[in-house]
């Protein structure tokens, strides 16, 4: 799937335009894609990778004692006697066994906590590149530790990629202790750091940064090459500026661990990455304030049709004739008919299909997008195409510049660049075939460390959004009466608001989290588990957060999941369950759903009607998962179109130069 293009090895320089390690697409046939995308999903299920891992597994327990004998200098000599030795024979099966068994031995000193098997494990699949799939709760974070560990004693620059800043902030800073009882340098970048304190971060061995900053710090380090492409000019360059460095950022794409794999690789991989700059448009208020006007101006179905599924606005010939004619007196853009009809179409979209509290929120006069997967701000992120700013003009605020593009990238194109990658997530196995396919990546699926103890309730269907809050506000005060700690996930803010006015009007107390409260998280998050509290929470506690159990709650059958809503993919339903009943403690789950909800009367409204009159279970069972098979399908499209649109558009635009 990927080859090596000019590449000599690690440290070397590559032949060509590559400045660092990295890896060249090949591109395949719809054969082979359909083929790998089949032998995917057949060796997630294999037993044999499991088996081996286990083995393996086992061999480095053995070497425990021996371990535990060692001192404190004894055990740094031999870090340092391993490094040595990796970084000549990084194949060495003997060597890497007793690298993970010391990595396992200096956790146990620092942090008190030594890896179980099953850690072990995930940790060696990692090493091998793999997509591991543990449960939730089984202690991701300390896992990726020895793969990371060994691969930087190997000598390899290692990115442990996760889905935002606070993340990465708290996963360092838990295993720094780690990583400098071995001797290893530790990186961590943020969104607010500057230019030279991020290449200082990512000069050490082992990086923690968030998808987002990695992957727009690599087109910045590829526009800054635009101009010295050849190993000749970088050199010319660094004689006339004195500086004997590249002026780059990142030291190479050789090892990535990605945590909550399937979010960075599936769920957010439908948008491309744009680097780009704003420009300055002083006639843009007009400009929206018009095209918002004009559109709503036209009638819906005799001007336009709404095409709920794909989230687009189709103009009728009629609508085009009648936009023609109201902007026959405009200046500009209004007279060009392509430019009107996208402006407008645009304009429909901002009115009728982006909502506020859903899609996005407003906050200090701004517009922020809302990440419907994780419920979190994404602070950085515009709509292309001139649609942030006609929903900027329908709220009402500030009109920010037009952005032009510098550079662009999609997460499929990027992290197959990678020499190696790997990855972790709690729900890996729907998406098998497609990881093996774009990614060239074997799911594995490791065991958990203690049987597990949730339940699952079942799912109530209810006829409306009244009747859904009504049935979720007395299944909570019925286990807040019990004492027992409850979670109730929405998927949006507007939906968290309107169970929280809910909840107070049957006077039980009760806190939100969702993107106006996301800087609190970690605080809300802390109290969620304890006894008599509820939680009502977006996405945003659905990954990355552990809630622990306060004192006596156990014995109330733990933390209690209401689902309120099915997502677009069954794997975020997972994620919301798998925050009870984590590392074998009891919990319990349940959905209270509504017929109207948006997932079926966008994806199977047919379907959805009929099991309104006809309340069948069986009819309530096949809606959802028609309703979620045919959104993933179409999300599948998605991705695959916009990574060809990408490759398409970047050799359209050849002689301009690349777009990373």
């Amino acid at each position: 799937m990927v080859a090596v293009a000019g590449i000599l090895g690690f440290g070397r320089r590559p032949r060509g335009v590559a400045p660092y390690l990295e890896l060249a697409e090949v591109p395949g046939n719809f054969v082979d894609r359909w083929l790998e995308r089949r032998l995917g999903g057949l060796m997630a299920l294999a037993p044999l990778g499991r088996w081996q891992l286990a083995r393996q597994a086992d061999r480095i327990l053995a070497l425990d004692a021996a371990m535990a004998a060692l001192d404190e200098a004894a055990l740094r000599a031999e870090a340092r006697r391993l490094r040595s030795r990796l970084l000549t024979r990084p194949g060495d099966r003997a060597a890497l066994e007793r690298a993970f068994a010391l990595v396992r031995e200096a956790s146990g000193r620092t942090l008190g906590k030594k890896h179980y098997k099953v850690q072990l494990m995930g940790a060696l699949a990692l090493h091998r590149g793999r997509l591991v799939e543990m449960a939730t709760g089984e202690g991701k974070t300390l896992t990726a530790a020895p793969a990371a560990a060994v691969a930087g004693l190997s000598g390899q620059p290692v990115h442990v990629v996760t889905v935002n800043d606070y993340l990465a902030a708290r996963d360092a800073e838990e295993l720094r202790p780690i990583y400098e009882f071995l001797g290893l340098s530790l990186g961590v970048i943020d969104s607010e750091m500057q230019a030279p304190a991020r290449a200082a971060a990512y000069r050490c061995d082992i990086v923690y940064v968030s998808n987002k900053n990695l992957t727009f710090d690599y087109l910045r380090d590829r526009v800054a090459l635009r101009a010295r492409r050849g190993l000749g000019r970088r050199r010319a360059a660094a004689l006339v500026t004195g500086q004997g460095g590249d002026g780059l950022m990142l030291r190479g794409l050789a090892f990535a661990i990605v945590d909550e794999a399937d979010s960075v690789f599936v769920d957010e991989a439908r948008t491309p990455l744009i680097l780009s700059s704003a420009s300055n448009d002083p006639g843009a208020i007009a400009l929206y304030a018009t095209a918002l006007d004009l559109a709503r101006a036209l009638t819906r179905r005799r001007d336009y049709a709404v095409d709920a599924m794909n989230r687009q606005i189709v103009l009728t010939e009629a609508g085009k004739a009648r936009l023609a004619d109201r902007a026959a007196g405009l200046e500009g853009l209004w007279r060009i008919r392509r430019a009107r009809e996208e402006l407008v179409r645009q304009g429909l979209a901002a009115l009728l299909l982006f909502e506020h509290g859903r899609d996005y929120v407003v906050i200090e006069g701004k517009v922020q997008i809302v990440d419907e997967f994780t419920g979190r701000i994404m602070a950085d992120r515009s709509w292309q195409g001139g649609l942030h700013q006609l929903i900027e003009a329908k709220e009402g605020v500030e009109i920010t510049g037009r952005k032009e593009t510098m550079a662009r990238i999609t997460y499929q194109r990027f992290f197959r660049r990678y020499a190696r990658l790997s990855g972790m997530t709690g729900t890996g196995m729907e998406l098998a075939g497609e990881f093996r396919d774009t990614f060239a990546l074997t799911t594995q699926r490791i065991p958990t460390n203690r049987p597990g103890r949730r339940r699952h309730l079942g799912t109530r269907f209810v006829a409306d959004d009244a009747a859904r809050w009504r049935a979720v506000a007395d299944c909570a005060v019925a286990r807040h009466a019990l004492g027992q700690p409850v979670l109730i996930g929405t998927r949006s803010v507007e939906a968290s608001e309107r169970c929280a006015e809910v909840l107070a009007a049957s006077g039980l107390p009760h806190v939100v989290l969702n993107a106006r409260q996301d800087s609190a998280e970690a605080e809300i998050v802390a109290r969620a588990g304890q006894r008599g509290a509820v939680t009502v929470a977006t996405n945003i506690a659905g990954r990355g957060t552990d809630i622990a159990l306060g004192p006596g709650v156990v014995a109330l059958g733990g933390l209690h999941v209401i689902l309120t809503e099915f997502h677009e993919s069954s794997r975020i339903d997972r994620q919301l369950y798998g925050r009870a009943g984590r590392q074998g403690d009891p919990g319990s789950t349940e959905a209270v759903v509504a017929l109207t909800d948006e997932l079926f009367t966008r994806f199977a409204p047919r379907f959805a009607a009929l099991a309104r009159r006809l309340p069948l279970p069986l009819l309530f069972h096949m809606l959802r998962r028609v309703a979620q098979a045919r959104a993933e399908s179409e999300h599948f499209t998605t991705r695959t179109e916009q990574t060809t649109a990408d490759r398409e558009f970047e050799r359209a635009l050849a002689f301009t130069g690349p777009l990373e």
